[in-house]
């Protein structure tokens, strides 16, 4: 039986036949990169990623921005049938859970208005404001965007249904 050790030992003889030949390791010098070649690779990395990244995430927020118009859209279809079982839309303090729950006082009541039963939050997680009656309209549904907060601009503005049908035209 052949050992490893006598293999090796064999390798080591032929070497030592060659006088005047160094013993030459095969691919010494290919073991791993160097230290510049890696900061080389990381710097590119980092080019790439700061060009690229930011456009990314534009994307993801005017995505979520989208996805609330969306929402915004599919609460109105669901307050116009509440209002022709109903005769009137939900007020401020029954707000958009009347499109989920039977409301006191609303015998015509033929919901639920939305699917899964519940009222979904904006795309950042917070609940949308319901107002009814508006300003200029008989209700007026919002989502304060990206900050939660009443004004802002970019990502962060105020998004609502008058919003959404100027952007749409």
């Amino acid at each position: 039986m052949i050992s490893l050790k006598s293999i090796g030992g064999i390798f080591a003889a032929r070497a030592e036949d060659r006088p005047g030949q160094d013993r030459v390791v095969p691919d010494a010098g290919q073991q791993g990169f160097t230290l510049v070649e890696m900061l080389v690779v990381i710097t590119i990395i980092g080019l790439i990623m700061g060009l690229i990244g930011p456009r990314v995430l534009n994307y993801l927020s005017e995505s979520k921005v989208k996805a609330a118009r969306i929402q915004l859209q599919s609460f109105a279809s669901a307050l116009d049938l509440f209002y022709l079982d109903a005769g009137r839309f939900p007020s401020t303090s029954e707000g958009l859970t009347a499109l989920v729950r039977q409301t006191p006082g609303v015998a015509a009541w033929n919901g639920p208005y939305l699917k899964g039963g519940n009222v979904p939050k904006d795309p950042w997680n917070n609940g949308y404001v319901y107002r009814s009656p508006a300003e200029r309209g008989p209700y007026d549904i919002m989502s304060y965007g990206a900050d939660g907060q009443e004004g802002g601009s970019g990502v962060a503005a105020d998004i609502s249904l008058e919003n959404t049908s100027a952007k749409n035209e």
